[in-house]
């Protein structure tokens, strides 16, 4: 007996050994790899990090981390065969992490990453836009809520307008897609804009933000930007393939299987809104079919746009309760009262939705531009009726970064310090009369 316990003891204790020592030698190695790929050395990087695939693959999140930065440089620095053989291991890798990292490895993130891998690589691979869709729509399909990258989301409806004008997809297929990447890019923006917007308003509080807290601001402002410009990249790909001309037989061949589904009619709306088919009947059919069977805040403003009734549009504002949605919503009909040359009003919705989402900085753009447009109108005298455009020029510096071009363009059109010196006026308030009703200040010499 004694002699079984020495001998599971010393088997025991020679596994416990071997444990340690492939312990060190997967912490040694993770360092060597981790030094010379901090250093961009990734020649002597890449052997250690292929050991620790093979040898520690569940060590260390690093392996996976620093691994794709060796890889891409392999990538970057290859061509032919081996350029394919390195891109097929960043790929095979991706696959290991997921299956090693599950947790923090997402496959809608990750799948996503081995499809743009694909994308960007697509000659050398000899993938067609078929193959290429295949891929982003599985990624997507199978974990939508994790298919975050921006980038990504523009390729995938890329790939769907290639394969629309090449025969291979319906017009439904493609305004189906469009609908559902555009409502995971309002998803992703109203995700970062809500963060953003906290931080905006611990500011206005008065209350300084941490330096933590300053970076997250920067992060969250730039995915905003980043999200919106992949919206236009989308409509810009989306085009003319979706107008009335198209839009309207689509609808009414398809209204009667959809007419109880509130999504399909929804999405109906919108599309025909968008591109200026609201005074058509199928617009008007539409919406009161949606509104029939899911009133919503939605449908309510569609009513609006079809009576022009006021009723309509507070009620749309009363039904929605979302800050985020109900900003876009008084965006949109800020912008139908511009478009209209209602400024005034115009401008008190657009006030409305900066309140709701001070990120979105367009709304200071379109009041200054409206300033700039009603120069000549709302001025008494030449002096004064230039004097608007340093009032457009202040709106527009609310805008941050993205209003620099229009300050600069509007102060070009303002009275110049000698017209200043000639009016004698310097530091003085300026009254703007009209809808503007407002004073700008002149400024000092």
């Amino acid at each position: 007996m004694k002699t079984k316990i020495t001998l599971l003891i010393a088997l025991f204790m020679g596994l416990s050994v071997g444990f340690a020592q492939d312990q060190q030698e997967c912490m040694t190695k993770l360092s060597l790899m981790t030094e010379a790929a901090k250093a961009k050395n990734y020649e002597a990087a890449y052997p250690h990090f292929m050991d620790l695939r093979r040898d520690c693959p569940k060590y260390n999140k690093a392996i996976y981390v620093y691994g794709e930065k060796i890889l891409n440089d392999y990538i970057d620095k290859s061509t032919g065969a081996k350029k394919i053989g390195y891109i097929n291991d960043l790929i095979k890798m991706f696959d290991e992490r997921m299956a090693n990292f599950a947790s923090i490895s997402p496959i809608g993130e990750y799948q996503a990453d081995q499809c743009q891998l694909k994308y960007d690589n697509k000659d050398v691979l000899g993938l067609t836009d078929q193959d290429l869709y295949n891929c982003f729509d599985a990624a997507y399909k199978a974990d939508k809520d994790n298919f975050k990258n921006a980038k990504s989301l523009y390729v995938y409806f890329k790939l769907m307008v290639n394969l629309y004008d090449s025969g291979t997809k319906t017009a439904q297929n493609l305004f189906d897609k469009y609908d559902d990447v555009s409502e995971k890019i309002e998803d992703e923006t109203a995700y970062n804009a809500k963060k953003l917007n906290e931080l905006i308003n611990k500011e206005d509080s008065g209350v300084a933000l941490t330096k933590k807290e300053g970076k997250y601001k920067t992060f969250y402002g730039a995915m905003v930007d980043a999200f919106d410009k992949v919206q236009e990249g989308v409509d810009k790909e989306l085009g003319d393939r979706a107008n009335c001309e198209n839009l309207i037989p689509l609808y009414q061949k398809d209204y009667e299987a959809n007419k109880n589904n509130a999504v399909w009619l929804q999405r109906a709306m919108n599309k025909l809104y968008q591109k200026g088919c609201k005074d058509d009947p199928m617009f008007v059919t539409i919406v009161k079919q949606k509104n029939t069977i899911q009133p919503d805040a939605g449908t309510s403003y569609y009513l609006y746009v079809i009576t022009g009734e006021q009723k309509y549009l507070d009620q749309t504002m009363d039904l929605e309760t979302d800050p985020f949605k109900k900003a876009k919503l008084y965006y949109k009909a800020a912008t139908d009262f511009k478009k209209n040359g209602s400024y005034g009003k115009a401008r008190q919705y657009y006030q409305e939705s900066l309140k709701l989402n001070p990120s979105n900085t367009n709304p200071h753009l379109q009041i200054a531009a409206m300033y700039a447009s009603s120069a000549n109108s709302c001025g008494d005298t030449n002096f004064n009726k230039r004097a608007v455009f340093w009032l457009a020029a202040n709106e527009a510096a609310k805008a941050g970064s993205a209003g620099s071009k229009y300050v600069t363009s509007y102060n070009a059109k303002a009275p110049t310090k000698s017209e200043i010196f000639s009016q004698g006026n310097a530091g003085q308030s300026i009254r703007i009369g009209c809808w503007i009703g407002r004073s700008v200040t002149v400024p000092s010499l």
